[in-house]
């Protein structure tokens, strides 16, 4: 049995576990917490520490065949020495370190010539460039994100003028968000007809697998809905194809990446962020595909061939559980309510505290229906949102999405 070890212990984590059975792949654990979801699937020798502990990764490495991650919140310096001593980080170190600062990932995908979003670093020095920049650059709307640890919308804010940027960065800056030097990316607001994501995964060998490409819907810059495939042409399906290759080929990655994109009314696709890991756009695979994200990645990382990504039925919609209150119910009747409808298959995370904008779950409906005909497909899409809708009402209290 390959014993893989995880940094982090979260819900991706968690995830994991039954690709891992299936695979006879025993999890090893680096997560702050033995409440985290991915401790009960786990061996019972994890490692309880923080993300960016590299002492404790030490440990885990002396634990397991080979380290992967659930998130990229570490510290790639101090990894760096463990590296040179031989412990096999998969996708490798130099994988993430151009992706971990968003300014420095923009600046990766636009040397490989992939198409980007016009975008500026703002730096400790804000205070007398902003105003230049924007006016001169960038101009109104504007996306401003911390460069470090932002996920779910969190360090991301949409800017409409200059005197609401200089006092976003003023706050911002009090309060410590952003990078270590305080430090922002700037970026131009895109108009997009669709957000659009796709999970693809390259092997020790150097093969390159996508599924398939699907429409992402947020709301205050958080994945609320998914839904697979994506009513797109096959042209832009096949771009955002070479994307993926392209990337994840220059990176000699391996493992799962989760690639976000925009697509405007032109038909013009834009990549917006990438991920280093499974991805919440890619849950869908586990019931919707003949391989799920989780399996690819433990295959990719344990040097096995990659799967067929394939879609088992015609298409699919998944809808994530967000938090909507400060509480420590497991909400069993919603739970309930929900597995009643059609081909619905309901995944909690098994969370034990509930608060707003928190992923406590997510739930994939089948659906058997599918076109190539593009007035069909729009009809389909718009099934899918129903669907959506439903599950959002039963889920939210007095509200409808």
């Amino acid at each position: 049995m390959k014993r893989v070890g995880v940094i982090g212990g979260g819900q991706l984590a968690w995830m994991m576990a039954g690709a891992a059975k299936k695979l006879g792949v025993e999890l090893v654990v680096q997560t702050p917490s033995p409440n985290d979801p991915a401790v009960p699937i786990s061996a019972k020798d994890n490692v309880f520490a923080a993300i960016d502990d590299a002492n404790a990764t030490a440990e885990l490495a002396n634990r397991s065949d080979v380290i992967t991650f659930e998130n990229e919140f570490v510290d790639i310096e101090a990894l760096s020495k463990l590296a040179s001593q031989g412990v096999c980080f998969r996708p490798r170190l130099e994988a993430l370190t151009p992706l971990l600062d968003k300014y420095h990932q923009r600046c990766y995908l636009r040397d490989l010539g992939l198409p980007v979003p016009r975008f500026v670093a703002i730096e400790q020095d804000w205070k007398t460039t902003a105003e230049v920049i924007f006016a001169n650059l960038i101009g109104f709307p504007a996306v401003l994100k911390a460069r470090r640890h932002g996920y779910d919308g969190q360090g991301t804010f949409i800017i409409r003028e200059i005197e609401s940027l200089k006092q976003k960065l003023e706050v911002s800056c009090t309060k410590g968000v952003g990078s270590q030097s305080n430090s922002f990316l700037l970026e131009e607001f895109i108009p997009f007809e669709r957000e659009l994501a796709v999970i693809a995964a390259r092997s020790v060998s150097g093969d390159v697998c996508t599924f398939p490409v699907v429409e992402t819907q947020q709301e205050e810059q958080v994945c609320r809905r998914v839904i697979a495939p994506a009513c797109v042409s096959s042209q832009v399906a096949v771009e955002i194809e070479k994307i993926a290759s392209t990337l994840l080929n220059s990176l000699e990655a391996v493992g799962v990446f989760g690639i976000e994109l925009f697509l405007t009314a032109e038909g013009k696709v834009l990549v917006n962020e990438i991920a280093p890991r499974t991805h919440n756009s890619g849950h869908f695979s586990i019931d919707a595909c003949e391989t799920s994200q989780f399996e690819q990645h433990l295959r990719a990382v344990c040097g096995l061939q990659l799967g067929n990504t394939a879609m088992i039925c015609p298409s699919a919609v998944m809808v994530n559980l967000l938090g909507y209150e400060i509480s420590q119910s497991d909400y069993t009747i919603k739970r309930q309510q929900l597995e009643q409808i059609p081909q619905a298959h309901v995944h909690w995370y098994g969370k034990t505290e509930s608060r707003p904008g928190r992923k406590l779950g997510h739930v994939t409906v089948l659906l058997d229906t599918q076109s190539q005909d593009q007035a069909i497909a729009i009809s389909l899409r718009l099934d899918a949102l129903r669907i959506a809708q439903n599950i959002e009402s039963i889920w939210y209290p007095h509200k409808t999405c």
